[in-house]
């Protein structure tokens, strides 16, 4: 871009900015907004938030004490059809006890300009849904009516909570830029809240304390019986307290986008999380709640879904006492109470560390949510002498539990202590074995509580590689058509995601696709072994024939060694990245390839040995060759020893990707003799 050009750019966006600064209230969208075709920072932006105001306040009345009400006001710019999405919005509420919340919609207003005027279209009943998610939370949508590219819509929305442990978390990032959020917190003097940020943009922080008076009113009656002679006498009375006002502004954040091996793009969005840690109400004595990790899960053991449920053993006795009879090895027992449970109790795909109905229910009905399942498993386990506890987890979609607070956790796994060893157990998936927990817990940390009340920080991730081993043999004709067999080998985590993606699937569509993604081979004499064996490797084998594998030019034949495993593309793209490689586990791809040439052909050309290792031993790329006659023998290994790689070893990794590519995509040169 041009000197001029730039300038001319700043100069327009600085106008911009002018043109809308302080306008950070519903219904003054101004003609310069609707105007706009692209975002001035990022003109890849689909839409863009302009501003997002939150308040978090305090309503207290005789009847309920104090209630929490969150208001949030919004306004957003569509710029192309694939930002339509954001003319949508939802809202989780909860609704599973006492402390249901409601959600509210005021002032949506979708904008355009029309003939040089700004045309307003309100949202009607229509356009509004509230739909049951499950038993503890429903949520309430909206659609935006009248979106077209470049349209502007705001609304406001209110979710009132009689619970107020745990305000709303503040998302100040999303994967739309933010040009301006600001979020206030008018908390009463009774309250203390831990507050902890995330991401990597923090906001300016502001805090003033304000008195706060709030009258009450009531009607007191006296005299008379029933109705006759009563009287009736108006009393006025006020709740004065103090108030601390903390506002949190963030300007002009960019967009979060997803990279590839990222965990959880929330983990590093930026965030302000609150939990409730102290009440301090007066002339009552202080009551301390998550002030520390210990403190959080002690709090949950006691709970009466959680803790007591595990001490509950009546229920499976009998039949527990069949399944251990003869076992004598704490490993022996292990697998036999984990199959027992896995095979007795099935998943009702909810999750959470609480019990619903609890766990005697769950096992006469045989099926349960997490916490009924591994607490039922835990105590098992206890009951046949093995040293075992419950283990809370944060899976995945629900983002690393950075800081101390109950909503950090929403899982619960079982663990077995043998002297120094551990073992981690998820009777919930059909294919979990001892120590290879699903994926969806596989998210970094986890707190092992035991019966006493303390805790101790769990790694959830594993530490000895999941293998895929591919040996393939095929003959490369005078056409350049390949024929061959191949047998694939899969242990612990590929052989895991390898169960769970064949098992619902009719064979003929599984080899359709097979077929499909690996260059139009025709494939042949398929088989699988070991399908439900889970402590072997799970195993296809099958023939294949492909007329698109290779090329012929020139009378030269041209091959990629790898066939359709070749990988094309470097998946590190980006020239800084912020976050994490998370690739889940260590892992190592080894391919054992034999190749018979043509009669009549040479080899003219064969890809170099190569060796390539990074640093720390995160990984190996290791390629060997050698030609013999008209046969042709490759080994590869590629090998990830960490299951996650901190992002200062991004441009390393990225150079590693690079030249492993390459060295894949070198072909093999057959010629004539």
């Amino acid at each position: 871009m041009s000197l001029k050009k730039t300038l001319l750019f700043l100069l327009l966006f600085v106008s911009f900015l002018k043109s809308t600064a302080q306008n950070f209230e519903l219904g003054k969208v101004s003609i310069a907004e609707l105007q706009q075709k692209v975002h001035p920072t990022d003109t890849a932006a689909v839409a863009a938030i302009l501003f997002e105001k939150g308040r978090n306040t305090y309503e207290y009345s005789k009847e309920n004490g104090f209630v929490m009400l969150t208001e949030v006001k919004t306004r957003i710019k569509i710029y192309k059809k694939e930002g339509y999405d954001w003319a949508n919005k939802k809202v989780q509420y909860y609704i599973g006890d006492n402390s249901k919340e409601t959600v509210s919609y005021s002032d949506a207003i979708t904008y355009n300009l029309v003939g040089g005027k700004i045309e307003k279209t309100k949202l009607k009943s229509d356009g509004e849904f509230d739909e049951k998610i499950n038993r503890y939370w429903a949520q309430k949508k909206i659609t935006m009516p009248n979106v077209k590219e470049g349209s502007v819509i705001e609304f406001k929305y209110a979710v009132r909570s009689y619970s107020i442990g745990s305000p709303r978390e503040w998302n100040f990032q999303t994967s739309i830029p933010v040009n301006y959020s600001e979020y206030k917190t008018y908390v009463p003097e009774y309250y203390v809240y831990n507050t902890n940020q995330k991401g990597y943009i923090f906001p300016k922080v502001t805090e003033e304390k304000k008195q706060k008076i709030v009258s009450l009113s009531s009607v007191e009656r006296s005299g008379g019986e029933g109705m006759s002679g009563v009287t009736s006498t108006y009393v006025q009375d006020k709740l004065e307290y103090q108030e601390t006002i903390t506002t949190y502004i963030a300007e002009n954040l960019p967009a979060m986008r997803d990279e590839g091996y990222i965990n959880n793009i929330d983990n590093y969005t930026s965030t302000l999380v609150q939990e409730l840690s102290m009440t301090k109400y007066p002339n009552q004595p202080l009551k301390s709640y998550s002030t520390d990790w210990n403190a959080v899960v002690k709090t949950i053991y006691n709970y009466d879904d959680f803790g007591p449920e595990l001490s509950k053993t009546g229920y499976f006795e009998e039949d527990l006492k069949g399944v251990i009879a003869g076992l004598t090895t704490p490993q022996e027992k292990i697998n036999a109470i984990f199959n027992f449970v896995k095979n007795r109790v099935k998943w009702n795909d909810y999750n959470g560390y609480s019990c619903n109905d609890g766990v005697k229910k769950a096992y006469k009905d045989k099926t349960g949510n997490i916490a009924e399942i591994n607490l039922m498993l835990t105590a098992m386990l206890r009951y046949a002498g093995l040293t075992a506890n419950p283990v809370l987890v944060s899976t995945r979609s629900n983002g690393v539990a950075m800081f101390p607070n109950r909503n950090a956790f929403n899982y619960v796994i079982a663990a077995v202590e043998n002297g120094t060893d551990l073992t981690l157990l998820d009777a919930s998936d059909a294919y979990s074995t001892p120590n290879v927990l699903p994926f969806r817990a596989l998210n970094w940390v986890g707190r092992l509580i035991r019966k006493d009340g303390t805790s101790t920080e769990v790694d959830l991730m594993a530490k000895s590689p999941s293998n895929d081993l591919i040996a393939m043999s095929y003959t490369i004709d005078a056409t350049g058509l390949i024929s061959g067999k191949l047998r694939r080998q899969r242990t612990d985590y590929n052989a895991m995601i390898f169960r769970k993606k064949v098992e619902d699937i009719k064979e003929e569509s599984y080899l359709e696709k097979l077929e499909n993604d690996n260059d139009k081979i025709e494939v042949n004499e398929y088989s699988r072994t070991n399908e439900k064996e889970l402590k072997l490797p799970a195993i296809e084998t099958f023939s294949f024939v492909g007329s698109n594998l290779d090329e012929n030019i020139g009378g030269k034949i041209y091959v990629n060694p790898m066939l359709f495993y070749t990988e094309k593309q470097n998946p590190f793209k980006q020239e800084v990245r912020e976050y994490p490689v998370d690739y889940g586990y260590p892992f190592m791809d080894k391919y054992s390839i034999n190749i018979q040439i043509p009669e009549g052909y040479k080899v003219e050309t064969l890809p170099a040995a190569t060796v390539l290792s990074m640093q720390d031993n995160l990984g190996t790329f290791k390629y060997m060759t050698n030609a013999a006659g008209n046969a042709i023998q490759i080994s590869i290994v590629y090998q990830i020893n960490a299951a996650i790689i901190s992002s200062e070893y991004y441009p390393m990794l990225k150079e590693f990707y690079q030249k492993m590519i390459e060295k894949q995509n070198e072909k093999i040169i057959l010629t004539k003799i």
